[in-house]
């Protein structure tokens, strides 16, 4: 209920533990139905999402695709309307909705979101709850479609398209195992010919309504997927187990979906099914700190697992991971624009970036924010340290910028009690912000760039950024700066600057500068610097340059 959501987020932001969104499941729902929202046990829902928006943080809920089909006639408008459009998928031999059963009290009809009156009704049903309440995104969830029987109440009659002469390996043996007869009638087709897709289209209806409604850019987060679903949402990897097995293998199930154009995707951080540990959350909080989506999720029927709810380790190590997050956040959505504008990847799996490295090949517990950041989880209860292959050429340690010169080894990363190993790759300039609690404040805060120079001194990064909500990037409403270093220069030209914001650059950490500096300028004026010889670190401060105007940055 509102009252505990209330105070988990008020202890989570209190620990100084960042959070930009309050997500609720089914339980929001009077008995378990789309578009409802329990008045008692959710009593005070619409003030406490107008209090989130106030701090700055957001609001997002389930949308299950399953409409109760047993409803009082008139107490239920999403099943009264849809029943006289027509748009629910029906009955293989009978003009009426197909029933079977999923969460609701006694059954479940399923809109046929390929009907032509689908979205006119979805967006409606969609415009009436967001009137109620006023959530920022959905989680459609169960879109597989997934039901709790084997087709309807009595199965699915015997009939080629439920029972082939050719059956894949499904989980229950029956095509129709635990979702529609495959025989049920869509508009124009059988469910057979437009199962796979039923949640890409959902995901289609779903995000043009958000669109309609709330007149800014769709998050909408999905558990089943197909080939082009990433274009228009996310995806988590559904319910997995609080085990250290599950959290190792989140990382290749991430990096799956990144090559599946589905750039927007994480794992349940500190896992849904079962009850967590305190040493296991710890070092989950930190690897989920690193997913593209970064969201702590579990089960009704665990524990608590909100990282103040697990103790101070846990606390300190979801704080410190999730502020490096923070501090990011201008890297992360500059890849996140490109993968929009390019299908390009945000997480992505190292042989992306050293093609020509067979050893990158089998790598599944490492991986890379773009091209400049490598994440190196620990992923067993019992080390306090982790191992890397690096690819040949010039890495940094994240914290403390110290240079390893690889030729292409496994290394033995510093120890690491409640922070999660990274390191940048030579060749690339990295935007940070000074990190705060919510993106919203972050926003605000002075900017800095990471300058990793590769073994020949050069380096080359970018910056995207607009409003972050709005879609007025489609307009061409946005900022793009991109940065170059070489031969003891950093020069940043502008690519197209059309947002209006007082981004101000303050810091700038030069890595890999070989020979001593006693002499730095920005556009020829001396600024404030300092030169670490042990780490070969460049660092120049208190600085207040204008990100929309051309600079230059050099040094001797």
């Amino acid at each position: 209920p509102p009252s505990f959501c209330s105070s988990c987020c008020n202890r989570t932001r209190a620990a100084g533990i960042p959070l930009d969104a309050q997500w609720n499941d089914i339980d929001y729902m009077q008995h378990n139905n789309d578009f409802t929202y329990d008045k008692v046990a959710f009593r005070g829902l619409p003030e406490f999402v107008n209090s989130l928006h106030k701090e700055g943080l957001h609001y997002i809920v389930m949308l299950d695709p399953g409409i109760s089909g047993s409803e009082t006639p008139g107490s239920y408008p999403p099943y009264d309307e849809g029943l006289k459009e027509g748009i629910f998928v029906k009955d293989p031999k009978e003009d009426k909705p197909f029933i079977t059963k999923v969460w609701n009290d006694k059954s479940t009809v399923f809109p046929d979101f390929f009907h032509p009156k689908a979205s006119s009704y979805w967006v409606k049903q969609i415009r009436q709850l967001h009137e109620t309440f006023a959530f920022d995104g959905l989680w459609i969830d169960m879109n597989d479609p997934s039901t709790f029987w084997d087709g309807g109440q009595y199965g699915c009659a015997p009939n080629p398209l439920d029972n082939p002469p050719y059956l894949p390996g499904v989980n229950g043996g029956k095509l129709y195992s635990r979702t529609l007869c495959m025989s049920a009638r869509h508009h124009n087709h059988s469910h057979y010919n437009v199962h796979n897709i039923f949640a890409s289209q959902e995901a289609v209806l779903t995000t043009q309504a958000l669109l309609d409604v709330r007149k800014k850019r769709p998050f909408v987060i999905s558990r089943s997927s197909y080939p082009g679903h990433g274009h228009f949402t996310g995806v988590w990897t559904g319910d997995v187990f609080s085990t250290w097995d599950d959290m190792a293998h989140s990382i290749s199930d991430i990096l799956s979906f990144s090559l599946f154009g589905i750039p927007m995707v994480g794992a349940d951080i500190c896992g849904f099914n079962g009850n967590t540990t305190a040493a296991l959350c710890k070092r989950w909080s930190q690897l989920g700190a690193f997913y593209p989506f970064s969201r702590n999720h579990n089960t009704d029927n665990g524990i608590d697992q909100d990282p103040v709810a697990l103790g101070p380790d846990v606390v300190e190590a979801a704080q410190k991971a999730l502020l490096v997050r923070y501090s990011l956040l201008p890297y992360l959505y500059t890849l996140f624009w490109h993968a929009h504008a390019e299908g390009d990847t945000v997480a992505r799996p190292l042989f992306f970036e050293f093609p020509k490295d067979d050893k990158t090949y089998p790598l599944h517990a490492e991986f890379l924010w773009g091209s400049a950041l490598l994440i190196a989880p620990i992923l067993s209860e019992e080390k306090t340290y982790a191992t890397a292959y690096l690819p040949a050429g010039r890495w940094y340690d994240f914290y403390t910028f110290r240079p390893i010169n690889s030729k292409g080894s496994t290394y033995l990363l510093p120890k690491q009690s409640d922070s999660i190993p990274l390191l940048l790759s030579g060749g690339n300039v990295v935007p940070t912000q000074q990190p705060n609690t919510t993106t919203t404040l972050s926003r605000e805060n002075p900017m800095g760039l990471l300058v990793a120079l590769c073994s020949f001194g050069k380096a080359r990064g970018d910056l995207y950024w607009d409003d972050g909500d709005s879609l007025d990037h489609e307009e061409g409403v946005y900022n793009l700066v991109t940065f170059a270093a070489a031969k003891g220069q950093l020069i940043s030209s502008v690519q197209q600057w059309k947002y209006v914001t007082n981004l101000r650059l303050t810091e700038v950490k030069v890595m890999g500068v070989d020979q001593p500096v006693t002499n730095v300028t920005i556009d020829g004026s001396p600024a404030h610097f300092s030169y670490k010889a042990d780490v070969k670190l460049l660092n120049v401060t208190s600085l207040s340059v204008d990100l929309s105007k051309p600079f230059t940055l050099s040094w001797s």
